[in-house]
């Protein structure tokens, strides 16, 4: 017997869940793409898309996953051979930095592990020793998926400032936008890209890059953007389709519409943040209290470096796969991988798993995984400390 039949839930980050609303609104047949109502809806998008990452600058939408805006951004601001400073804390941040190294930039990576913050003395020291200034841009992961850290991102802008550098503050907020708090243009961030399939409760398909006018100028002496990638084409075309590179994406582009609604206009961005907040908080208490009896134990000690989109979870080789499979068959829970969180040579280790809390998830969804985790952990034998689903409960009972 199998307890999933029924509706799944897929508790990874990314692609999250689906609202039906969004579902609803792009199921529509395609429309004209040169005139008419499709033109309204799209254009709607960029002011609010420039009020959830808190900025007046410029954004740009592009036809593809998060991977697509790592090189929009790469090939907007770069000229082949310009140096780059890349700040790992984990598998995302590594490969941000990797698709510029192939794009043609130099890179220099200051990794800082999986487990940890950027080390902010460690940047002042690379900042303060480029004395002819050849670092162009430092690129940085507001919230790395695989390790779940979150950096700290107007710390990185203070100590550039520190430095006097002139050099572009790159933020990637893929998995962190609408779900951790962002604020681009208060922590002096001067590009940012992220994408649909997470805290914008779209499927995977769109992709922004938001800049301002200082990468602007740098956009304007790059030799390696190509006429796709162009930023300028997509936000000073009149024409909707020059906007979108050739077709719109017409189905996207009303889903977008109907999830930014929920978010900006009838829940709000604070609300918002709050509930990402607390459902985190359930969550990481849940944890705390199984890994008081046994081997489960979050990736981030430290909560100020934790997200409140995801957590990563180390659980021993033993475990980790075993448990994911017996909530997927057995109950219809699809819990993350340890993406990149293993060694060289077997990176995507059985010893994690990944719960998500990002987008359209409430309290309901959140208690039901946890509930199906402790379950798991008692059929398959994992030792585990008591109370952890009160505990959850309790962080969410409270006012």
């Amino acid at each position: 017997m199998s307890l999933n039949h029924g509706r799944t839930y897929l508790a990874i980050p990314g692609p999250s869940v689906t609202p039906d609303r969004v579902l609803n609104a792009m199921h529509r047949t395609s429309v004209n793409i040169y005139e008419g109502a499709l033109h309204d809806v799209a254009n709607s998008l960029y002011p609010d898309l420039r009020t959830l990452a808190r900025t007046a600058g410029h954004v740009a939408i592009y036809i593809g996953n998060g991977h697509s805006a790592w090189e929009a951004s790469i090939s907007n601001v770069f000229s082949k051979g310009d140096k780059a400073l890349v700040l790992a804390t984990g598998n995302f941040g590594l490969g941000w930095g990797e698709a510029a190294l192939a794009m043609g930039v130099d890179t220099q990576v200051l990794d800082f592990g999986r487990r940890s913050g950027i080390e902010l003395v460690q940047v002042e020291a690379a900042l303060r020793a480029d004395k002819d200034r050849s670092i162009k841009a430092v690129m940085a992961v507001h919230t790395d998926t695989a390790s779940t850290v979150k950096s700290d991102i107007p710390g990185l802008r203070a100590c550039l400032d520190a430095c006097g550098h002139p050099a572009l503050l790159m933020v990637d907020c893929i998995a962190s936008l609408g779900c951790d708090f962002f604020d681009m243009d208060g922590w002096g961030v001067d590009v940012m890209v992220s994408a649909s399939q997470k805290g914008l409760m779209n499927p995977p398909g769109l992709s922004f890059v938001w800049f301002n006018d200082k990468a602007q100028k740098l956009h304007e002496q790059a030799n390696m953007v190509t006429p796709y990638w162009n930023w300028t084409k997509r936000t000073q075309e009149p024409e909707l389709f020059r906007k979108f590179g050739g077709t719109a994406p017409v189905q996207q582009i009303y889903g977008l519409r109907e999830a930014l609604d929920m978010l900006l206009v009838e829940e709000g961005l604070d609300a918002v943040f709050a509930r990402h907040e607390k459902l985190a908080r359930a969550v990481w208490a849940a944890l705390e209290c199984w890994g008081q009896g046994g081997p489960v134990e979050m990736n981030v000690s430290t909560p100020e470096l934790r997200s409140c989109a995801v957590t990563s979870v180390r659980i021993g080789a033993q475990h980790g796969t075993a448990l994911r499979k017996w909530c997927e068959t057995k109950t219809g829970v699809t819990l993350g991988i340890g993406l990149g969180m293993g060694s060289p040579e077997d990176p995507n280790s059985d010893g994690f798993f990944r719960i998500a809390h990002m987008g359209h998830v409430n309290a309901h969804m959140t208690l039901g995984v946890l509930g199906v985790i402790e379950a798991g952990l008692i059929a398959l034998g994992i030792p585990h400390g008591p109370g952890a689903l009160s505990a959850a409960a309790t962080v969410i009972s409270e006012a």
